[in-house]
């Protein structure tokens, strides 16, 4: 069988950025089908690819998955319109290949919403199989960050949102939330399947060469996150957080932001302004680099901004790097994956906007390092049973493959 796989944002291990489409690709291949792998250009990702483009794209064969890369490039610093419009241009250019390509499942993933586009024309104009997967909620999430307002573009991404969902044969979720998301569009519920991100055990593996960044003592509580610098993330807890810390004196707990985006240079400016000694900043590293560094930490921070749409909604790829590397977590927003930390004794959950709280938490941890190191062992055990990514592709490829055309659309 062929797929023809559309994921904007596609990166190899050797980017900074996830690798999920990577990872279920290399699942497909390794179980006897064609992959033809259709992005963009994205900062901190890395297709493999590194000849010339030419006419506007660059063609190859990486670790035995065909990539198309277009000369899109993207970056979360970006404004709304200029990502807009990159994000409308490869879907326009993915519909070409759609029409055009030899293929019998066309899937795409999303973000942005409009990667659904060439998966309604493939399903529409070529009757062929499509299945859609959904790692954020869209128009949900931004209407609910704020962060896009404007009521025509709403209905616009609205539309979108529900033609992809009823154009696809199936559908695959990341959260609970989403899976309800996609339930309250109309969609029955043995359409969609619940395949959340997974853990790269081979990857984080507490036996590779731990480091430190430099203004990390070895004797310091180090606790880091790995992710976007953006608006979603709500970083500047972290940094209400090391207020809190500093004006307590533990000068022994460390926290680490490593990544990149729209809001690091802001947030890099507070931390000096207030003198905050205790918040380090590191550019974004590869997924082996990664796992070194997490290696020498003793904690994982999974934050997000205060809303609630946030709590069941999304399936954060740093989460399960944490619990890959054995690292205990650190959550501020109740959801999932709060209910997950507190149920398997591997982390603290704190609520959302209490720094008291927060640092608190990391006192508590540094106090005992015994017992954050059993809650280590406890974040291991719950990555190698539920969530080991060779696992759950399994369950993601069968449910790609096996895929029926319905009868209303037979013989059409």
């Amino acid at each position: 069988m062929k797929i023809l796989y559309f994921h904007q944002h596609f990166s190899t291990p050797a980017g900074s950025t996830g690798t999920r489409s990577y990872e279920m690709a290399r699942r497909l291949v390794a179980r006897g089908h064609q992959v033809l792998m259709v992005c963009g250009s994205y900062q901190g990702g890395e297709t493999g690819l590194s000849t010339p483009f030419d006419a506007g794209k660059r063609c190859g064969v990486v670790d035995g998955i065909e990539v198309i890369e277009f000369d899109l490039a993207y970056s979360n610093v970006d404004g709304l319109a200029k990502r807009s419009l990159t994000f409308i241009t490869f879907a326009l250019r993915s519909v070409a290949l759609a029409l055009t390509q030899q293929y019998d499942v066309v899937f795409a993933t999303s973000t942005p919403l409009t990667a659904g586009i060439p998966g309604i024309f493939a399903r529409w104009l070529r009757n062929k199989q499509f299945v859609f997967e959904v790692r954020d909620l869209w128009p949900e999430l931004p209407r609910a960050m704020g962060v896009i307002r404007n009521p025509f573009v709403l209905a616009a991404m609205s539309v979108l949102e529900w033609t992809s969902y009823r154009s696809a044969h199936k559908l695959v979720a990341l959260s609970p939330g989403i899976v309800a998301g996609i339930v309250r569009r109309g969609v029955p519920l043995d359409k969609v399947a619940l395949v959340p991100n997974g853990c790269d055990l081979g990857i984080f593996d507490r036996t590779v060469p731990a480091w430190r960044p430099d203004g990390a003592e070895p004797t310091d509580l180090l606790a880091v996150f790995a992710g976007t610098h953006g608006v979603a993330n709500g970083l500047d807890a972290v940094l209400d957080c090391a207020a809190e810390l500093k004006q307590r004196r533990r000068s022994d707990i460390k926290l680490l932001l490593i990544g990149g985006g729209k809001l690091k240079p802001v947030l890099q400016e507070r931390a000096t302004r207030e003198g905050l000694t205790n918040v380090l900043f590191c550019a974004p590293i590869s997924k082996d680099r990664l796992a070194g560094l997490m290696a020498g930490c003793d904690l994982g921070l999974q934050i997000l901004a205060d809303v609630p749409a946030f709590y069941y909604g999304t399936s954060p790829n740093k989460f399960f790097d944490y619990i890959a590397a054995g690292l205990p977590v650190l959550n501020n927003y109740p959801g999932w994956l709060a209910e997950i930390i507190v149920k398997e004794g591997c982390g603290y959950a704190v609520p959302p906007g209490n720094a008291g709280a927060f640092a608190s938490a990391l006192e508590a941890a540094a106090s005992s390092k015994e017992a954050l190191r059993a809650m280590g062992s406890s974040a291991r055990r719950l990555a190698e049973r539920d969530f080991d990514r060779a696992l759950l592709s399994n369950q993601w490829v069968n449910w790609i493959t096996n895929a029926e055309t319905p009868k209303s659309i037979t013989g059409a």
